[in-house]
């Protein structure tokens, strides 16, 4: 019996240990949390010294619940660029916006240079059709510097009723003096895939941005591209500003073998979240280009990233926007929204793509044209006149018929041609050249 009286005293004494050391560790812990409240409370105590004294002695009488705001709004400020605080009303219109109908402009934007910055105008929208471009600064709206505003205030200065005007001041590279544009207001209706055959034998697919639907849009595309004998395809995701992060995850899929990694997303904790193709009814294996530019942001750039990291496709085209955060929308008690930010996303190869953009692997720059303003138009008109009173009359030859005229790219860059002519893409002719060149390479190599 003496034998086993030391086991059960170090059996005894080991959990006492064990149990001390846990102990030590809850308390840490629990010291940690005790001391990180204490401050917290310290700085709202402050926070509460000042609301009452701008209760008691401000010039005028102040609402708590704009000082509440406004000292929120404040906060998150103070974070990123991305991170924002949305009122009930705006927060019914961010899930609106993700369904792929609301009311405004049509401008998709973005903080580059810490300056208000057009990533995108939408297709077919009141800021496309007036000219409003890629790369674009938005210096006022109505008057008013943007100097100070969040995204979100911007968003809601330039959102309103449809049929309602508002007023832009935009800088523009190449231009010297700021341009004036004057909008009017639609319900802005996005169409998130369009398709087509170009030169016979090429799929050409659009992407304007990542909807609820876009991935189901995108298949019912490729269904229809699969009973037609094509030779390559060109997804176009320029001016594209990204949206849903399971919209991106829907398209690469579509491209890549299953179980191929995607995307991946590390918070602050440093947990990763992987996200990996899944089964699907695929496009035949044909040669992919991807088309981006300056306002291809967000999933444009998971998608984009994701195909040139498995070699799916050749990226052509221009430094994308790089946006490479996520943002989770938080719903808060009175109907409210917190847009924060809670994580980076990372493309298979681990490459993190904030503030630097996807690079392509083949650059083509946009056809670039004279900035123009309003000055210049009516110099030109004047001259233009001149020219027309003193000129002879010039004869139509008989084949040149209006409606067959070359279009004129009149913008400082060329817009993506969903129903545009290949000839005046630059970016979409290069697409089609190498997939051209890409099956007459294949066809010399030796079996």
């Amino acid at each position: 019996m003496e034998y086993e009286r030391p086991r059960k005293s170090w059996y005894v004494g080991s959990v006492i240990i064990v149990m001390a050391v846990v102990m030590g560790v809850l308390i840490g812990k629990g010291w940690e949390r005790t001391v990180q409240a204490t401050e917290t409370y310290e700085e709202l105590k402050t926070f509460s010294e000042v609301l009452t004294q701008i209760q008691k002695h401000y010039v005028e009488e102040a609402k708590v619940k704009d000082l509440v705001q406004g000292a929120i709004r404040g906060m998150l400020s103070t974070l990123d660029p991305h991170s924002a605080y949305m009122t009930p009303e705006m927060y019914k219109e961010i899930q609106v916006e993700t369904k792929g109908e609301f009311g405004g402009v049509g401008i998709q934007i973005g903080i580059k240079e810490n300056r208000l910055a057009v990533i995108a105008p939408i297709e077919g929208t009141p800021a496309q059709k007036a000219g409003i471009k890629s790369g674009d600064f938005i210096i006022k709206v109505n008057d008013e510097t943007t100097k100070d505003l969040t995204l979100m205030e911007a968003v809601q200065k330039m959102r309103g009723p449809k049929g309602s005007k508002v007023n832009l001041t935009v800088q523009r590279e190449g231009a010297a003096d700021p341009l004036q544009f004057t909008l009017i207001r639609d319900t802005i209706r996005i169409e998130s895939v369009r398709s087509r055959v170009i030169e016979n034998t090429i799929a050409y697919v659009r992407l304007t941005q990542f909807q609820e639907q876009s991935g189901k849009d995108l298949n019912k595309a490729l269904k229809q591209f699969k009973e037609q004998k094509l030779t390559g395809m060109v997804l176009d995701l320029r001016n594209n500003p990204g949206g849903l992060l399971t919209a991106a995850v829907e398209v690469s899929e579509q491209f890549v073998a299953p179980g191929k990694l995607i995307v991946s997303i590390k918070g602050r904790d440093g947990k990763k979240d992987e996200y990996f193709s899944r089964a699907k009814d695929q496009l035949d294996d044909h040669p992919m280009i991807i088309l981006v530019n300056e306002g291809s942001a967000s999933a444009s750039e998971i998608v984009a990233g994701a195909m040139q990291d498995w070699g799916r496709a050749v990226v052509v085209g221009t430094t994308s926007f790089g946006k490479g955060s996520v943002q989770t929308i938080l719903p808060l008690g009175d109907g409210s929204g917190l847009r924060l930010t809670t994580a980076k996303y990372y493309t298979p190869k681990g490459r993190s793509i904030q503030s630097t953009g996807i690079t392509p692997d083949i650059v083509v720059k946009a056809q670039q044209a004279v900035a123009k303003t309003p000055e210049k138009e009516k110099d030109k008109d004047k001259e233009k006149d001149a020219e027309a009173k003193t000129a002879k009359p010039k004869e139509t030859p008989p084949s040149a018929k209006p409606d067959e005229q070359a279009p004129k790219n009149n913008g400082a860059l060329s817009e993506p041609l969903g129903e545009g002519a290949i000839e005046e893409d630059p970016q979409l002719q290069k697409a089609v050249e190498l997939l051209k060149t890409w099956k007459i390479f294949k066809d010399l190599r030796p079996i």
